[in-house]
């Protein structure tokens, strides 16, 4: 919902690729003759109302594939989003899911893949790696919910194994979020909205500094929109950019985080058909009401990093960071009821309530290093670069008791230390003035030590300790090229090819494994358009890609986490368009297509259409995102004022057993007006009060008690989706530097 309140980053930020612009400076009068009269006093400029700062700034790098995206968020932070999660449907492709709650990380569905939180996709904030590696509730858990989404200036999105900095987790693709703060000043923003919704947000940024530096507070809190969903969490995040000398840059960042939240789980569509649920009979009553009130979860993180930029005497340039993350969440989940448990002989099942528990600490340093290489009289663009990454993570699950929630058994409890070394290089060579190759090729090492602590206490010889070490070592090497060919100065056409690598959860190791990672191999042709003028900017992409997987996961209900299905397979496709009038209109939509499989016995690899469909990843999605700007002038002020509106389609989603889900349709919108420093905003989403359902499931669970015989009939389980959620918002402007007289 931050979009109705001034974003303060995205409003001084240039739409996408548009054209830079030196900033313009101030008319002034030509000089005056010497004189003792006072020269006339010059009026103060008038306040300017949503407007767009142009300021100069280096050139992107061009894309590594046709599905590699720059997104620079621009006009299109007006739309309503609840999150910095949220961002990521900018990209074309991508749906996301939440069955946990306020505060627990989204399930992210691109390019046929169901990621989970993250075991798919790598996440990175400003270099910082994000995903967990043997995360309790999943591998490569990646909780972006503590990202101020008023600090995101834009973000880098790499459909696909095609760039060789891309490392660990990279199997769908690559996100990294890039904070800015254009405009400087400071920012107090207030919200209220349905279910008792309230939002505080402080950002600043002083207007001496640069727009690196920044300074962001960030406070949320609310009942949910049903039984067990309230939340309450508090995030900040501050970053300082230090010149040392006309040559270098010290940048140091720092984040904080901590939040819980309550979760309704699912519930049976049975159950819910039939009214028997313990909410009051009414409708919408049922359809958002919950079994286990023992469901939620709470979380930390602490972040820290320091980056050092380089420029060199022969034009290369060098840049160091080291970072460190202290992470720790804890969830309780209820997906089968009372169906798992195995109690003592005379008593009753205890529940299926599953505790999942996390704590970590990840250090590394990273590097990338420009040489400047000139060959016969031309710059060459060569790069290497490095990672090296240390994990140390306890990884627990437990089941919790009905009542009381004590836990009574213990799933996994493991000790996990993990060392990811990586190095790549990429270069470009242009053989022909029309063609273009880009690629090179990525180096990867996992080491693994686990210590398995809950092992059993004697086995068919005796007695032994509860405990066993395992360990495991591999090395991955990963080839990546493009070629690109320019068909007109304003057509190209892009093929890709990459290899690329997982690496394994520890609960799936065995000792002296010499390979613990997934192989990924994935190919993509395409198309990319762009058209530019000072005032108009269009762009178009379309493309066909395919990908294999040497060992996925899927969702397991009873185990509540991902688990290993084997080999899988995707083919897809998607065509999306911006066009940005600037200061004025931004439109952007997109459409993709998606089928995911098992490979059919004995098939072919290249056999794409054989096998059975991969459940709950969608094989159609539509998005759309709208933002008007504009002035008006009453009583000789002026006034600034935005419509915005943002619209979701979800195509019916395979489920288990041969089912579908149902299709979604959402649509959400803005309003604001600002005068001066003041500026009012109304967002509503879900505007048309859809009832949907978030995630949907097939499978036998057992709800109706401890002591009720279970069915065996797999039936539909779901997560409701939000209602019609309205918010008002309230932002005044301190201190900016193009309010001034």
């Amino acid at each position: 919902m931050w979009t109705s309140i001034l974003l303060l980053g995205a409003l001084s930020a240039a739409p996408v690729d548009a054209p830079v612009a030196s900033p313009v400076p101030e008319e002034t009068a030509p000089p005056s003759p010497p004189s003792e009269a006072t020269p006339p006093e010059q009026p103060s400029p008038e306040p300017r109302a949503f407007s767009t700062l142009v300021r100069a700034q280096a050139a992107r790098p061009p894309p590594v594939a046709a599905g590699d995206f720059q997104i620079e968020v621009g006009q299109l932070a007006d739309v309503p989003r609840g999150s910095a999660t949220d961002l990521l449907l900018l990209a074309p492709g991508v749906m996301l899911a939440n069955h946990g709650g306020e505060g627990h990380a989204e399930t992210v569905f691109l390019r046929g893949f169901d990621a989970g939180e993250g075991k798919d996709v790598e996440f990175r904030l400003n270099g910082v790696p994000l995903n967990e590696v043997s995360h309790a509730h999943g591998h490569g858990y990646a909780d972006t919910y503590f990202i101020i989404p008023e600090l995101v200036d834009a973000l880098r999105v790499t459909e696909g194994p095609y760039d060789p900095a891309q490392g660990d987790f990279g199997v769908a693709g690559t996100v990294e979020y890039q904070l800015a703060l254009k405009r400087r000043g400071l920012m107090v923003s207030g919200s209220y909205g349905s279910f008792a919704s309230r939002r505080l947000a402080l950002v600043w940024g002083p207007q001496e500094a640069s727009e690196a530096t920044f300074v962001g507070l960030l406070l949320r809190e609310g009942h949910g929109f049903g039984p067990n969903r309230a939340y309450a969490n508090a995030s900040i995040m501050a970053q300082g950019e230090i010149r040392l000398g006309a040559e270098a840059r010290l940048r140091l960042f720092g984040a904080s985080y901590g939040g819980r939240y309550a979760s309704a789980g699912v519930i049976r569509e049975t159950d819910q058909v039939a009214g028997r649920l313990g909410c009051g009979a009414d409708e919408d009553e049922q359809f958002f009401c919950l079994y286990d009130p023992n469901q939620g979860g709470a979380g930390q993180r602490h972040l820290g990093s320091v980056e050092l930029m380089t420029r060199l005497k022969n034009g290369g340039r060098l840049i160091q960071q080291g970072f460190v993350v202290l992470r720790q969440t804890r969830s309780r989940e209820n997906f089968t009821g009372f169906l798992e448990d195995v109690p003592p002989e005379g008593e009753s099942q205890r529940g299926d309530n599953t505790e999942q528990f996390y704590t970590g600490t990840t250090v590394g340093l990273r590097g990338r290093y420009t040489p400047g290489v000139t060959w016969w009289g031309q710059p060459q663009p060569l790069e290497l670069g490095y990672l090296g990454r240390f994990d140390e993570v306890r990884t627990r699950s437990r089941r919790l008791r009905d009542r009381g929630g004590a836990p009574y058994l213990t799933r996994f409890d493991n000790q996990v230390r993990v060392t990811n070394l990586g190095a790549y290089m990429s270069a470009k060579a242009q053989p022909r003035s029309w063609l273009s190759l880009r690629g090179g090729v990525r180096l990867d090492s996992f080491l693994f030590a686990v210590e398995d602590e809950n092992r059993p206490s004697e086995d068919r010889q005796g007695s032994r300790l509860p405990t066993e070490s395992i360990e495991a070592y591999g090395l991955t090497l990963s080839p990546r090229v493009t070629a690109e060919a320019r068909l007109t100065p304003r057509l190209a056409w892009l093929t890709s090819v990459g290899l690329g690598a997982r690496s394994s959860d520890a609960a799936a190791l065995s000792d002296s494994e010499f390979a613990p990672f997934a192989r990924v191999t994935s190919t993509e042709t395409g198309l990319s358009y762009a058209a530019r003028s000072e005032a108009l900017t269009v762009e178009a992409r379309s493309s066909l890609f395919a990908t294999r997987v040497s060992r996925d996961f899927v969702f397991d209900e009873e185990a509540g986490r991902n688990q290993p299905v084997g080999a899988s397979q995707r083919l897809g496709a998607f065509a999306q368009a911006r066009v940005v009038l600037h200061e004025r209109l931004d439109i952007q939509a997109s459409v993709a297509w998606a089928r995911a499989s098992l490979p059919a016995a004995g098939a072919s690899p290249w056999k794409l259409f054989e096998g059975p469909v991969l459940p709950y990843i969608p094989q159609l999605l539509g998005r759309l995102d709208a933002s008007v700007r504009g002035e008006v002038t009453l009583a000789g002020e002026r006034l600034g004022w935005n419509v915005a509106l943002g619209h979701s389609s979800i195509g019916p989603k395979p489920l288990p057993l041969d089912r579908f889900s149902e299709p979604i349709f959402l649509f959400d919108a803005a309003v604001r007006g600002r005068w001066r420093a003041v500026e009012l905003g109304l967002t509503v989403e879900n505007l048309l009060d859809a009832s949907w359902r978030e995630a949907e499931f097939n499978y036998v669970s057992n709800f109706r008690g401890p002591d009720a015989p279970a069915s065996l009939l797999a039936t539909r389980h779901f997560s409701a989706g939000a209602p019609r959620t309205v918010r008002g918002t309230l932002t005044v402007y301190l201190d900016f530097e193009e309010d001034r007289p």
